[in-house]
């Protein structure tokens, strides 16, 4: 999971150039400060209508906004027109339950405070899982929480007749890639062509554009800006490929790969937390040393099961996010790959991390143009140009709050238990 040092180095510019680097890491470090500003959500484990409109007008009144199609005020009926470029064939729309978890108290590099985050299910028990974990979180401080590097693939193959056709193709993309750089400017104002990998196999190779897209997640952009670089290479290169595709299966678009896992694939972000063993007690019905022993337990299961990487259920918080916030679902096959670490600290409290190098969010565009996807993404504060750094260190910090939250819950064998009471009617 490491990073180039070229990709370190812009990561530190764009840091720098919001604040001095030592502001940025007083800014992600958790305060000592024993009394957070606790702020409940209403009526939590309530399935009233009154409940439903104490939470939305709580959260109405703290955020300063309002959310009229989340809350069926607004007229639900969706022009037709307005759907195109998100859907084919449009015959209604499918309502997904919404609900909410947070505050979750975030120290991050654009992410900064309490932010409660919209979360899209029909798996009963899931909310409110994230919930305690983000409280237990919250409590003893919050959870840091920071994108480290972006990067999106599109990796198109050419296959020639031999191994010196290759190496002669080879030769002339790494002599073309500033022109490659040119014609990606001219096709989008927010790609931007940071790198080109070369992956030969006999006689053929794949070669993998790597950029960044704004705040867009960006497959599509990425695939039109490569189809130009290639079309260029097809007229201009003197071999002609004896075929090729505009994709080779080596990106790791919408599947779990190694490549993705070691790399990063979309936003790579890391969170932390240390959950004091106190609030383990209280909150999490469990301690530090059983969670941790857990976690070492089920890790050995995750490496003997042949998975990329060791975590708990990313899936279900991703999906989550994604359905509410009107991002690619299908991305959340490539997204989930990651690691989660806990163990006790040398004061008995417990440290948990979480890594996800696969994060394919944005801001703009897709499915974050529609009614209820916008409000849920104003409602984190995650609207427009300059918010997708945000939206995915909000969504790591959630990430380790269901992960906190499920592992407390198996080590104390409260799990079956929850979902009996919250997953079932």
């Amino acid at each position: 999971m490491s990073t180039t040092s070229e990709k370190a180095r812009r990561l530190l510019e764009k840091l720098s150039s919001l604040q001095t680097f030592d502001q940025v890491l007083k800014q992600v470090s958790i305060p000592s400060s024993d009394t957070p500003v606790v702020k409940e959500l209403p009526g939590p484990l309530s399935w009233s209508k009154e409940a439903q409109q104490k939470r939305l007008s709580w959260l109405e009144k703290e955020l300063g906004q309002s959310f009229p199609r989340l809350s069926g005020s607004a007229d639900q009926e969706q022009e037709p027109e307005s759907l195109r470029g998100n859907i084919e064939n449009y015959i209604g729309m499918t309502q997904v339950p919404t609900g909410i978890v947070g505050p979750v108290h975030i120290h991050g590099t654009l992410a900064q405070g309490d932010y409660y985050v919209p979360m899209a299910t029909t798996e009963g028990a899931l909310v409110a899982s994230y919930n305690r974990g983000a409280k237990a979180a919250r409590l003893s401080g919050g959870i840091t929480s920071v994108c480290l590097t972006e990067s999106v693939q599109r990796a198109p193959v050419f296959r020639f007749q031999s191994l010196p056709e290759v190496g002669a193709f080879a030769q002339w993309v790494l002599m073309h890639i500033d022109t490659f750089k040119i014609i990606v400017s001219q096709k989008s104002r927010y790609a931007k062509l940071e790198d080109l990998r070369i992956n030969m196999e006999g006689n053929q190779v794949t070669l993998v554009f790597e950029y960044t897209t704004g705040d867009a997640a960006g497959q599509n952009m990425v695939t039109i800006c490569t189809d130009a670089v290639c079309q260029y290479i097809l007229s201009t290169f003197s071999i002609k490929p004896s075929h090729w595709f505009i994709e080779s299966n080596y990106s790791g678009d919408k599947k779990a790969t190694s490549v993705a896992f070691a790399t990063v694939r979309g936003k790579k972000v890391t969170a932390e937390a240390m959950i004091k063993k106190e609030l383990v007690h209280r909150v999490l019905n469990s301690s530090p040393a059983a969670i941790a022993q857990y976690w070492q337990t089920s890790s050995v299961g995750a490496v003997q099961s042949g998975a990329i990487g060791i975590q708990g259920h990313y899936a279900n918080g991703l999906a989550a996010i994604f359905l509410a916030c009107g991002q690619d679902v299908a991305c959340v096959t490539e997204a989930y790959v990651g690691i989660t670490r806990m163990e006790v600290s040398k004061e008995g409290d417990l440290y948990v991390a979480v890594t996800l190098p696969g994060l394919i969010v944005g801001t703009v565009g897709g499915g974050t143009r529609l009614g209820t996807q916008q409000e849920c993404l104003k409602l984190i504060g995650c609207t427009g140009e300059g918010t997708a750094r945000k939206f995915a260190e909000i969504c790591g910090a959630t990430i380790l709050a269901g992960e906190l939250s499920i592992a407390a819950a198996i080590a104390s064998g409260d799990f079956s238990r929850a979902h009996k009471l919250f997953g079932r009617k």
